[in-house]
């Protein structure tokens, strides 16, 4: 299994509509950035992530599982963006902040902190539970 982080601006698109969505999912479409598609690429159904929130609240509120590997992006005809599809698995007890993860030197290299603009972003396995501990949340 493998792990990442997927943003969203909570105004657009939040964890509440996410959990909304149920055990179907929702494609996580719109991205046009290629090392977010390549990272897409590589997902399995059953990889977790993490469903952080942009720019308003900056903070890890959720995990989800991809539940359908990369295919074609609904909203565009261009054939070089696809897409995985997402669900809802469970909220953090705790939101993890992004000055929380900055403020701890074990994820200094997490992506998060290294390259925050990046949408779509691998997670260690070591990574995914010191955020889950700091959630209040079972890595597993």
């Amino acid at each position: 299994m493998q792990y990442w982080l997927f943003k969203s601006e909570p105004n657009k698109w939040s964890w509440d509509q996410q959990v909304a969505k149920g055990a179907a999912g929702e494609e996580w479409d719109g991205i046009r950035n290629y090392l977010a598609r390549n990272n897409m690429r590589e997902m399995k159904i059953g990889d977790r992530g993490f469903f952080y929130h942009s720019n308003i609240g900056k903070e890890v509120v959720g995990i989800v599982e991809v539940c359908a590997e990369s295919a074609p992006d609904s909203t565009t005809d261009d054939p070089r963006w696809d897409c995985v599809h997402i669900k809802a698995v469970k909220p953090l007890d705790v939101p993890v902040t992004l000055a929380a993860v900055k403020a701890d030197p074990r994820l200094a290299d997490m992506s998060l902190v290294t390259a925050m603009r990046l949408s779509v972003q691998p997670v260690t396995r070591a990574q995914w539970e010191m955020v889950c501990d700091m959630g209040g949340v079972d890595p597993d």
